[in-house]
């Protein structure tokens, strides 16, 4: 195709590297203009230049009333420097954990951006879990990388000033929030001197210096450390254009955080921040004190100010189009500057592109109607393009991964211009379109690998593919990129966008997780007889040769087909025989390859399973990962049969009793009664359910007869000793409490047995201390408190430095049963194939009855 004559290719390379420099979120976007009056507010922007960058540890710790102030009324360039994507927290809203979560929690703190108009950066320090001091952190991350990191994102985005979230002391309560202010004061140093770090100064920045670092105060969690600090701001003015204060704006974008379960109040009336500095030119009557904010800070920049000022007082409301050709001529006087040497001249530049085509009512998308494309297949891509007012304008041409076309369109006024476009998908290796970037490579304890560096800081990955259209308006061209995504109508939520995902022809998970091989039910043993392998087709095709390697024997195949017959969008299981297929000196893990060969020869070989997480608030999340089985040799007694388990904030045991050879009914509240409690050996109670259900408070006299009558009932840990809606939790059958800061965190915490008779030690499995190697990420959480005398406390442990726990588990007898209060973290320990938590599990459930 030949290239168009009036496209700018110059400027379109440099475009394409801005973009690279840029972090911005692609998707979930609304392709079509804003409002009147948010184009206004987008012309007052346009005149303030302006930038803070916020930084802390994780996800929702941002101060969501004081974002929308900096972003919406002060209209200064606003970003979040979250250090860690919070993977190493609870999930109340389902059952993932880890960098699933994370994933999530990344994607809500870009849905609480979109809301408050703030962007979002992280690092690549990994959530490890609950850390009491930063010392500890800073010995976990990398601390030299996570410091790069954030010197890297610090000199890409030239702050003016930084704010940081917590102090560099114990009063942070987390030693993550500990750690972030000490990194970033330090940060805030490094990025000005050339010496640090200087191998950045090769990729397209500068050393960079804030003008000053502040600490934000604050009064939660049982410490106020705002009451006299010297600069203190209202942040909660009304904003008539946008019908809202900025703390209702931030209990908006707080309620994002869905899966931490942050859903907050739109706050009205005064709200006051306050500040003290810790670097740089102490502030005293703003934060901005000394720093220039409007178009004179740039070499011949007075005029442009002038002329956007012009633009703003002759605003129309209901003919935004007036505006556009004043605003053709603000950005021909910007685009002959250099802006490729200073940040906000290119910024400023986009943000007036933007504008002209809002005002003119253009609106471009990039669509497909479906929403996967095959490795190696052809995406079928349709551009629209709708022009909403009777401004003159033309789209001239449009490009896809730097192949132009051209259409020559001149636009008319409401009509729909379309055309559909192919493109391969040749990307040789899926992980690299698909998965997270910062997932990868190998992780390590601490830290995520991230092979390129140009992408450290980033949100998320770029789209798979993205559409630049070309326009010209008054006889200027407007170059814009649009990511292609998946648009669709749902019956319920209406009209959706979602990523547009390249996927592999074979996805495949792996069952059981986790094989107990040694199972022994009141003296009769129980075994895993096979490992299921169910793999999913992505393609259609017939007579293809066909092969499953189990990863013990790589060169022989486990089963093979000359020619196997695949139909999109159907799941197939093989059965392979464990004792053919696994032999317990070559390893305690079994992996799998699948391979085929494609017509033409072409062969692939498959090793992960390829997921979707999808919830309502954020768009669709894909990643792979490489299932694995792994086999638990050790002796694991199990006594009764019917487990009934109540959902609380998401996790895996129920699957984990299943792989134990239990029968597990999940029940709900209406299930909670006298009569149909009585078929169950054990209820179990998920972690967090009291904190959700108001109804299980309610119930507990139900639950508490059920252990009378010879129940055991075993409760894991509730966050606080109040409902969702802050009424007192009554859980048990004696008064205990749970207290928030009691935890152990060190996963290697010696564990002593203070009750070695108590029979939760003892029956019917033996537990020593090899129960307690291999834990991961923490010991116990949110341990017991206060307890009645009543209840027996067979352990005690404790962090480096601390006095001795015992809350971690409590045990009591009631009538002819047992109540188990469990802090122990089973829910991470189960998934993770620890032997000794099934061990454990197992007695809980064992509880001899009382007579």
């Amino acid at each position: 195709m030949h290239q168009p004559r009036n496209m700018n290719w110059k400027k379109y390379g440099q475009f394409i590297l801005l973009l690279v420099l840029s972090v911005t979120n692609l998707f979930a976007q609304n392709p079509y203009p804003g409002s009147s009056a948010d184009i206004y507010l987008r012309l007052k922007k346009l005149n303030v230049l302006g930038s803070v960058l916020y930084v802390a540890a994780h996800p929702d710790d941002e101060n969501n009333g004081f974002l929308p102030y900096l972003a919406k009324e002060r209209l200064y360039r606003t970003a979040y420097l979250s250090l860690t994507r919070g993977d190493g927290g609870q999930n109340l809203i389902g059952p993932e954990q880890s960098v699933e979560l994370g994933m999530i929690r990344t994607q809500e703190l870009l849905a609480a951006r979109r809301i408050d108009g703030a962007e979002q950066y992280f690092s690549s320090a990994y959530e490890f879990g609950f850390s009491k001091n930063a010392k500890e952190a800073l010995s976990i991350w990398d601390k030299e990388q996570v410091l790069s990191d954030m010197v890297w994102v610090i000199r890409k985005y030239q702050p003016d000033i930084m704010i940081t979230r917590f102090p560099g002391d114990a009063r942070a309560g987390h030693g993550h929030h500990w750690a972030s202010a000490l990194l970033a004061n330090e940060a805030f140093k490094a990025a000005a001197d050339p010496n640090r770090f200087p191998e950045q100064l090769k990729r397209g920045v500068k050393p960079w210096q804030a003008k000053r670092i502040l600490w934000n105060g604050f009064n939660f969690g049982g410490v106020n450390t705002s009451s006299d600090m010297p600069l203190r701001l209202d942040v909660g003015g009304y904003d008539p254009l946008l019908g809202q204060s900025s703390g209702e704006i931030g209990g908006e974008a707080r309620t994002m955080h869905k899966s931490q379960g942050e859903g907050r109040p739109r706050r009205k009336g005064e709200i006051v921040e306050s500040f003290t500095t810790t670097g740089g030119d102490t502030a005293k009557n703003d934060i901005m004190d000394g720093i220039v904010t409007d178009w004179t800070r740039i070499e011949g920049g007075k005029e442009i100010g002038e002329m956007i000022a012009k633009i703003i007082a002759n605003y129309r409301f209901d003919h935004p189009e007036k505006s556009v050709e004043a605003l053709v001529e603000v950005y021909k006087k910007i685009d002959r500057l250099p802006y490729l040497t200073n940040n906000w001249l290119s910024l400023k530049r986009d943000e007036i592109k933007d504008i002209i085509l809002d005002c003119s009512g253009i609106s471009a998308e990039a669509t497909t109607r479906e929403e996967f494309v095959l490795q190696g297949d052809t995406a079928n891509i349709t551009c629209t393009v709708t022009k909403r007012t009777d401004i003159p304008a033309k789209w001239n041409a449009y490009a896809i991964d730097r192949t132009p076309f051209y259409s020559r369109q001149d636009l008319q006024n409401n009509k729909i211009y379309s055309v559909d476009l192919k493109q391969g998908v040749n990307e040789p290796a899926i992980g690299n379109a698909t998965q997270p970037y910062w997932l990868q490579q190998p992780q390590k304890a601490g830290n995520f690998t991230i092979s390129n560096p140009l992408l450290v800081g980033k949100a998320w990955n770029d789209p798979l593919f993205s559409v630049d259209f070309e326009f010209e308006v008054y006889g200027e061209y407007f170059t814009v990129r649009k990511p292609v995504q998946y648009k669709l109508v749902d019956p319920v939520r209406g009209e959706l966008y979602q990523p547009f995902v390249m996927i592999p022809h074979l996805s495949f998970y792996m069952n059981p997780h986790v094989a107990l091989l040694n199972v022994k039910r009141e003296g009769e043993k129980r075994t895993v007889d096979s490992i299921y392998i169910h793999f999913k087709s992505n393609f259609t095709a017939r007579n293809i040769p066909f092969s499953v390697y189990l990863m013990q024997d790589k060169v022989n195949p486990a089963f093979e087909r000359k020619a196997t017959d695949f139909e999109k969008g159907k799941t197939y299981t093989l059965a392979f025989p464990l004792k053919k297929y696994f032999s317990a000196g070559k390893g305690d893990d079994m992996e799998a390859a699948l391979r085929i060969q494609l017509p033409g020869g072409k062969q692939l070989q498959f090793t992960q399973f390829f997921k979707a997480i999808e919830y309502d608030h954020i768009p669709n999340i894909h990643y792979g990962f490489k299932d694995r089985v792994h086999f638990i040799g050790e002796e694991v007694k199990t006594v009764g049969k019917k487990i009934g388990y109540i959902n609380g904030a998401g996790d895996l045991i129920p699957e984990a009793l299943q792989d134990m050879g239990y029968e597990v009914k999940r029940l709900e509240e209406k299930d909670i009664t006298e009569t149909a409690l009585k078929e169950f050996d054990a209820i179990i109670i998920g972690i967090r359910a009291y904190n959700i259900y108001d109804w299980l408070s309610e119930k507990n006299d139900i639950l508490n007869n059920y252990v009378q009558n010879g129940g055991n009932l075993i409760s894991q840990y509730i966050k606080n000793n109040t409902t969702a809606s802050g009424k007192r939790i009554k859980l048990g059958p004696y008064p205990f409490s749970i207290s928030t800061g009691s935890r152990v965190t060190d996963e290697t915490a010696a564990v002593r047995f203070i009750l070695a008779d108590h029979p939760v030690l003892n029956y019917p499995n033996k537990i020593t201390a090899k129960d307690f190697d291999g834990w991961i990420q923490e010991r116990s959480t949110y341990q017991a408190d206060q307890a009645d005398a009543h209840y027996e406390m067979p352990l005690s442990m404790n962090d480096p430095g601390e006095k001795e726990s015992t809350g971690s588990l409590l045990t009591t007898k009631y009538g002819k049963g047992n109540f188990a209060y469990v802090s122990l973290v089973l829910f991470r320990q189960l998934p993770a194939g620890n032997a000794g938590a099934f061990r454990l599990l197992a007695n809980l459930i064992a509880l001899p009855k009382n007579q």
